[in-house]
């Protein structure tokens, strides 16, 4: 069938036009630098005609507050009604574990914005929830150093590999509708201030590792489960972070 993945040529996205290719499917990869801008709604038209799905992985290019709400709401509506005209099936998108339990945050606001829209919207639809990809453990850390020190809250963490959201997403996307969520996490549960003295020990990285019950993550201040799946029902990839190949690059 033909898969028109927007944010295809990203992080996720162009693993997904990859393993879906492999699997037969017409993969299309949906970006500016492929001539299709959701928020602009350039280049929509002519990209889903055709298409039997969209999934939705692009990401804002700004995190400030009016900004991050702007992309998911604006490119989200563009998407739909393109969807709607062009007959697609089902959409697909990717937002992240713990998004409703995190609306301190203006970037989880803007997601459940975008989520609302498209439980709203007449295209049945299933929305993937991933936890923290191990692509990300040193933005990670980046985003709470303080000077030489890094806070970490005492919480719930469960990080999952790239390769296998991918996976997750693409046979979630050839499947039926869930009309609801499905929740991926990797395979390992952390408490998050002791993965990250483990990592960051591992790279060889100065800063010291604080446990603070206050710090926070995009903004919002955690509990305990924040971060990790709320049910007993979610896809658990394969990948353990030790056994990753990207963990060594990932400190440097």
């Amino acid at each position: 069938m033909k898969i028109v993945v927007v944010g295809g040529t990203g992080l996720i996205g162009s693993k997904l036009v990859t393993k879906l290719g492999e699997h037969g499917h017409e993969a299309v990869a949906a970006a500016p630098n492929t001539g299709v801008n959701t928020l602009t709604g350039e280049g929509l038209a002519e990209v889903l005609k055709g298409a039997q799905v969209v999934i939705d992985v692009s990401n804002s290019p700004s995190f400030e507050e009016a900004a991050v709400m702007e992309f998911f709401t604006t490119s989200t509506r563009n998407l739909l009604a393109a969807e709607a005209e062009a007959g697609v099936g089902h959409h697909v998108a990717l937002s992240v574990v713990g998004t409703e339990r995190l609306p301190e945050s203006g970037y989880f606001r803007a997601k459940i914005a975008q989520e609302d829209l498209i439980e709203n919207s007449s295209i049945p639809y299933s929305l993937v929830h991933a936890t923290q990809f191990f692509e990300f453990t040193r933005s990670i850390a980046d985003a709470a150093t303080d000077g030489d020190t890094v806070r970490m809250a005492p919480v719930f963490f469960q990080p999952i590999a790239g390769d296998d959201v991918a996976q997750a997403v693409g046979r979630i996307s050839v499947g039926s509708p869930v009309n609801g969520r499905v929740e991926v996490a990797g395979p390992e549960r952390f408490r998050m201030d002791e993965f990250f003295l483990d990592v960051l020990a591992g790279w060889g990285d100065p800063r010291r590792v604080v446990t603070d019950p206050h710090a926070r993550y995009f903004g919002a201040e955690l509990s305990e489960g924040s971060l990790v799946p709320s049910g007993d029902d979610a896809i658990l990839g394969g990948i353990r972070y030790s056994d990753w190949p990207g963990r060594i690059v990932a400190g440097k």
